[in-house]
């Protein structure tokens, strides 16, 4: 139930984007750092709030979650102005880190093995659900009433699911010393610099906004930060007691399909963040109508996906992925085309696109992921399975905007009085995105044919 509040209010606060910058008189722009902060927040955290679960309690861990993130969507609802709003959501993606860094660890836990996948697949149901109705929702709410109920919902919500947590889940009384000796000892040199390093890095977002005049600035910060941030898994890898089992960062397999996850989700999360720029500031459709359409991806990939994990346990899952990547940079090239007007022949493609081609992807990339490392490492290949979704969904949104403010200086709010200018800065930003999705398709093709490869030389030795 938390997993579906959480999976709920990412595409809600996409949609509602638009209605925030006008209510608190921002620019588009500066309105999607609600999206990119919670992001932001969420991938720094996620990895050690999953290692802090395995070592302290992940009952503690995800209930205590479960009330940050209510906390946190209180405030937001309730902020009087857009600083408050970004504190919130801080808040609300401290408490959503640890409930997804912990959720599938307590089914784990809990279940015994010949119902665990079972179990499991509960999660991911309710996860997809709230993914799914997010925008339909989302529109409804902010048509019918204020953007804010898309917060105030989660309370009574959020508050039932918390009683019931606490009735179920056993929760150990810890004293604060027991808990300072246990994570006494994690690598928190690693932790600082990597929350530095990606606080650098998409800092280089809000100035490559501003245009042209603080481009080298924004480079400055993009640089800087990304070796923090890198440098950070070098000091991780060495450290006594590393976040990340360095069994796991030197497997190349695993690493590889990591990578492509991560660009995958980069990509898709593009249109996430400027579809409703086009369709609600340029176009002029409610919220409720934008959300249905957008919604089309979600629905696509729920019909798609239980015929691609059928597909991915009868034929080579690297083909596969390198399937669903060609559909995936189809769909972006249909986005770049993408009309002036409501032409929905020319609108609906595309997004119906992006989902097969997520659908065909992502599981048997999942499976391969998971396949290629040791079970008794599950645990934190998972929580960095999750990781990687999340900082390429932030990515996304972060580059997404960023580029296309960029390309559109003075323009505090996007409307249909900036005319072709954003079309054009609209497509730009989706070719792009077809070039970064070529070189996820790249990546996948070299592991397709390398495992054709190490096939024809077994059979040869054979």
């Amino acid at each position: 139930m938390f997993s579906f509040l959480t999976a709920l209010s990412g595409p809600s606060t996409n949609l509602a984007i638009p209605k925030i910058a006008i209510d608190m008189d921002i620019s588009s722009s500066m309105a999607t750092w609600i999206v990119q902060i919670g992001l932001i927040t969420t991938a720094i955290l996620l990895v050690m709030f999953g290692h802090i679960g395995d070592i302290l309690s992940k009952n503690v861990v995800f209930l205590a979650g479960g009330i940050g993130f209510l906390i946190g969507s209180a405030i937001t609802g309730f902020a009087p102005n857009f600083s408050i709003i970004l504190f919130g959501r801080v808040i609300q993606a401290i408490g959503a880190a640890m409930i997804m860094a912990n959720s599938m660890g307590i089914v784990t836990q809990y279940f015994p093995d010949k119902r665990r996948a079972e179990a499991l697949a509960v999660i991911s149901m309710f996860i997809s659900v709230g993914s799914i109705s997010g925008p339909g929702i989302g529109g409804l709410i902010i048509s019918a009433s204020s953007w804010r109920w898309i917060y105030w919902i989660n309370i009574p919500l959020g508050i039932v699911i918390l009683w019931l947590g606490f009735k179920f889940l056993p929760v150990p009384k810890e004293s604060w010393s027991h808990v300072r000796q246990v994570t006494r000892g994690a690598n928190w040199t690693g932790q600082n610099l990597f929350t530095i390093g990606i606080i650098i890095f998409f800092l280089s977002g809000s100035f490559f906004q501003a245009g042209r005049s603080k481009l080298l600035t924004g480079v400055i910060f993009f640089v800087i930060g990304g070796i923090i941030a890198i440098y950070a898994f070098v000091q991780d890898d060495k450290a006594n007691l590393p976040w990340i089992a360095p069994e796991v960062i030197h497997n190349r397999g695993f690493m590889t399909s990591i990578a492509a996850l991560a660009l995958v989700m980069l990509v898709n999360s593009v249109s996430n963040i400027l579809l409703p720029f086009y369709f609600q500031s340029y176009n002029g459709m409610s919220a409720f109508y934008s959300g249905l359409i957008i919604m089309l991806q979600s629905v696509t990939m729920l019909c798609t996906t239980p015929f691609a994990g059928y597909l991915a346990d009868r034929i080579n899952r690297e083909l596969m992925t390198v399937v669903g990547l060609v559909i995936l940079m189809v769909s972006q090239v249909g986005y770049a085309f993408f009309p002036s007007n409501l032409d929905m022949w020319k609108i609906i493609p595309p997004i119906v696109l992006n989902g097969i081609g997520m659908a065909i992807f992502l599981s048997p990339n999942n499976a391969l992921t998971m396949g290629l490392v040791d079970k008794r490492l599950s645990e934190i290949a998972g929580s960095l399975n999750s990781f990687a979704r999340t900082l390429g969904m932030t990515i996304g949104i972060s580059f997404g905007s960023s580029l296309l403010f960029f390309q559109l200086p003075g323009v505090k709010r996007v409307t249909a009085s900036v005319g072709l200018p954003f079309i054009h800065a609209f497509a730009n930003v989706f070719w792009t995105a077809t070039a970064i999705s070529a070189v996820a398709l790249v990546l996948v093709l070299v592991r397709y044919l390398g495992s054709r490869r190490k096939l024809a030389a077994t059979k040869e030795s054979a």
